[in-house]
């Protein structure tokens, strides 16, 4: 017998596909045989994944992809579950059951699946995060879900998604942020690492406020970070912050074409009204040594 513990094969499995988490069916006799091999099933006797965790669809992706079906066909067969109504409820694929009806396909290949409302859950949030189509609030609400509905520890859902369980905590925070920076998040305004340098803050009003100023700065996660320390420790020294980049003159831009070219080196001209400095960078000490002698003369 082996000694592989359950949560070791767990993420083994996630490493090879949806299939290794799906139980076989024991479909009654009136069902078609099961054994992985898809069967053609109407699109209208679908009904939609309830626990679908993906709330954006790229509209014009879809309609590539419902070009491509409509050529060639679904590639890839999506998975359904009975329904006692006789109807099937998804499980996966909704992006390929979406096209093939935005095709104009009377039927979509399926494979079948009995499975359980919190393996069907499981499903949905594996494929979505194995194909990075989830923003981060999308993640973090589905986690929050999980731990809801099926009153999963942090340390399961990990097991179940192949996280580290203090990425799942980390995910699970960002439901602490005002609604209006959870809007950037999920926007990608803001990034995650963004998002966790902001939850340093306490109350939600310095939350927006540092989010705004990030937002319209547009800092990276680095200067987000010192930004939000020098907020709550005046005294640390930080960085200063960044300075809105305007487009370079372009006058000036070919000054310094020419400077590099007559050089050899990298030269950065910083102009203000006609006042402002030339920068000059060298990686050898030869490098100096040649601007010196050209410089001087000597």
């Amino acid at each position: 017998m082996s000694n592989i513990p359950v949560s070791d094969l767990k993420r083994r499995a996630l490493g090879k596909g949806l299939d290794s988490l799906l139980p076989r069916p024991h479909l009654g006799p009136a069902s078609e045989p099961e054994g992985g091999k898809p069967r053609e099933i109407a699109v209208d006797q679908i009904d939609p994944n309830p626990f679908q965790t993906r709330s954006h669809v790229n509209e014009e992706q879809l309609a590539e992809l419902a070009a491509s079906i409509a050529a060639n066909g679904v590639v890839q067969p999506i998975l359904v579950r009975p329904q006692a109504s006789g109807r099937f409820q998804l499980i996966a694929g909704e992006r390929r059951w979406r096209a093939s009806k935005l095709a104009g396909k009377a039927t979509v290949p399926a494979i079948l699946r009995q499975v359980s409302d919190e393996q069907a859950m499981e499903i949905t949030i594996v494929e979505n995060l194995q194909r990075a189509d989830l923003n981060a609030m999308e993640q973090a609400r589905a986690f929050e879900r999980l731990s809801r509905e099926f009153h999963m520890t942090q340390e399961q859902m990990a097991q179940r998604t192949g996280k580290d369980r203090a990425t799942v905590a980390n995910f699970l925070r960002l439901l602490k942020l005002p609604p209006s920076v959870q809007q950037r998040v999920e926007s990608g305004v803001l990034t995650f690492g963004h998002a966790r340098a902001l939850l340093a803050f306490e109350s939600a009003e310095e939350i927006e406020k540092a989010a705004q100023r990030v937002a319209a700065l547009s800092m990276s996660v680095r200067q987000t970070e010192s930004y939000v320390q020098g907020m709550i420790d005046p005294t640390r020294k930080v960085k200063k912050e960044p300075k809105v980049k305007l487009p370079l003159d372009p006058n000036v831009r070919e000054a310094q074409d020419e400077l590099q070219r007559a050089l050899g080196l990298k030269v950065m001209i910083e102009d203000r009204n006609g006042r402002g400095k030339v920068i000059i960078e060298y990686a050898r000490l030869e490098d100096f040594d040649a601007l010196m002698e050209r410089i001087t003369g000597l």
